[in-house]
């Protein structure tokens, strides 16, 4: 107990893209991703109604309905996207960070902003390749925070990191 692990990193397009898909997939995009899977599954039956169903091909139909399902695959990549590019575009002009991670919680300081987010409020997280993913307790509106591996000085810091996050979280 005590120790504390400091981190110092510029965050890059992609962490903030591995931490996004992240969030989707525990927050309300879940669903939303869900749905939009099972409607376009029901406008390819639709499709194939257009095409195959009962009184012949309607051929304009089909193509409306083709493109609605084109629509809708082209959404949830769209959708993740445009978070990244968001996310990205507040994150990114702050240049580097520095992240204190101890078992109070963590402190990002940046050349424009200072953060400190005590554990209870970030109770899970996820291990990714590259970074920790905290995330907040709510099942819905899932907020995101991001400690890239990399920021870290010596490799064994990593595992120090991991277990101060595992001593104060809930791995999902």
């Amino acid at each position: 107990m005590g120790e504390r692990v400091e981190l110092v990193y510029t965050p890059t397009r992609a962490d903030v893209a591995d931490a996004v898909r992240v969030q989707m997939k525990y927050g309300s995009f879940r669903f939303l991703l869900r749905a939009l899977r099972i409607v376009a599954v029901l406008a390819a039956l639709v499709l194939v109604l257009e095409l195959f169903g009962p009184g012949g091909p309607k051929p304009g139909g089909a193509v409306r309905m083709a493109g609605f399902v084109l629509l809708l695959l082209a959404l949830a990549p769209a959708m993740r996207w445009l978070v990244v590019r968001q996310a990205y575009g507040l994150i990114g002009r702050q240049g580097e960070f520095r992240a204190s991670v101890d078992d109070e919680g963590v402190r990002w300081s940046t050349r424009d902003s200072e953060v400190v987010q005590r554990w209870p409020f970030m109770s899970r997280y996820v291990e990714t390749p590259t970074q920790f993913v905290l995330l907040t307790a709510d099942k819905g509106r899932v907020g995101v925070a991001a400690l890239p591996k990399r920021g870290v000085s010596d490799p064994a810091e990593v595992d120090r990191l991991r277990e101060i996050v595992d001593r104060n979280k809930g791995k999902v």
